[in-house]
């Protein structure tokens, strides 16, 4: 084995202890130092160090200067999962608000007139929101709603409460059902210094075409969650037809006989109450 797989090796060793510590303690709690860990593991303090870089890019530990490593608060989970008989998903965890940073109507542009399936001269109500949950900034979001179907809409509206139960209630736009994408990315300077984080920390990229009970494309929506607060968990079943040489995150490729439960989702509080 060389020195490159070794080192490897060893990282993940102490990866794998790492996270068993953090399990055993609850968020808030101090982690050994860094001379002690290293004694009991019997690493060098480039490997550990490694290790507890990796944890803490992905918000797991929280290193402060001064005073140490501590377990991270824990993070905001968004189930996609839906009973057979509902598509709507549950509700991530924690107490959501938004904070307007921009709301101003402007022309779509020929982008965001594509995915809206209207003029690009058109105006569309263009809001920009930062998602704060339990007072911690979680997330950037930036909408695109054709003008013409929101007249009036109010600041109120998209500070508070939910935001589709708004457009249905005062607007008269009934939601019907979404698609929506998610990638990983990095934050900017700008959304770093938002969401309070570093720049280029990691981040997913949200984005969502929302549609009305008649068809019509009535929501845009993009947005960026912070890697280190946000998580998502889908519910996987095995059955019976499956296409063999298919590709599944995280499953061997000769697992055979898998699918993904993964449904359409209907609201726009996928990532909490709007």
């Amino acid at each position: 084995m060389d020195g490159e797989s070794s080192g490897v090796l060893k990282r993940d060793r102490v990866r794998e202890f790492l996270l068993e510590l953090v399990e055993s303690r609850r968020p808030g709690d101090a982690i050994p130092s860094e001379r002690t860990l290293c004694g009991r593991l019997g690493v060098s303090r480039p490997t550990l160090r490694a290790a507890v870089d990796e944890l803490v890019a992905t918000g797991v530990l929280v290193r402060e200067h001064g005073r140490g490593m501590f377990v991270a608060p824990e993070k905001i989970t968004q189930e996609m999962v839906s009973d057979d008989h509902s598509l709507a998903l549950p509700q991530a965890g924690g107490t959501w608000s938004s904070r307007l940073l921009e709301f101003t109507t402007m022309p779509a542009g020929a982008r965001v007139g594509r995915r809206l399936r209207i003029s690009p001269a058109a105006e569309i109500t263009y809001v920009a929101r930062l998602r704060i949950v339990d007072e911690a900034p979680m997330a950037i979001e930036y909408l695109h709603i054709p003008a013409e179907l929101v007249p009036g809409l109010t600041a109120e509206e998209l500070e508070g409460g939910d935001l589709y139960e708004h457009l249905r209630t005062q607007h008269g736009v009934h939601v019907r059902e979404a698609t929506q994408s998610i990638e990983p990315t990095v934050t900017s300077e700008a959304e770093s210094r938002l969401l309070d984080v570093p720049v280029l920390s990691p981040a997913l990229l949200f984005e969502r075409l929302t549609t009305d009970t008649s068809g019509r494309n009535v929501e845009y929506v993009h947005s960026v969650y912070r890697g280190d607060r946000y998580r998502i968990v889908s519910r996987l079943t095995l059955g019976a037809a499956s296409t063999a040489d298919a590709h599944h995150p995280g499953m061997p490729p000769d697992a055979a006989g898998f699918g993904a439960a993964v449904r359409s989702m209907t609201r726009g509080d996928v990532h909490g109450a709007d």
